[in-house]
């Protein structure tokens, strides 16, 4: 059972971490200038968007999709896992 709900955990993260990748390169930015923006590290966003598992506030993800002119819900989107398939 616990191993499910870190499964799903991981998952949610790997969804929100393509989704922040998307927005960002839509936006036109490179990881370094995301993080200057948000005054976060290069390493955070690159974390965030691999699929090495990183945890993030929901604060930070609202900061996220105000730089990126996205909605937070954008970043829930399962919809970006199966784009990265085809």
């Amino acid at each position: 059972m616990i191993d499910m709900a870190v499964k799903k955990q991981s998952d949610i993260y790997n969804v929100i971490g393509k989704n922040i990748k998307k927005y960002r390169k839509r936006k036109g930015l490179k990881q370094r200038e995301l993080a200057e923006a948000l005054y976060l590290s290069d390493s955070f966003i690159a974390k965030l968007e691999s699929i090495t598992h990183q945890t993030i506030s929901i604060d930070t993800l609202e900061d996220i999709a105000e730089v990126l002119d996205c909605d937070i819900r954008d970043f829930f989107d399962r919809d970006v896992m199966e784009d990265s398939k085809k």
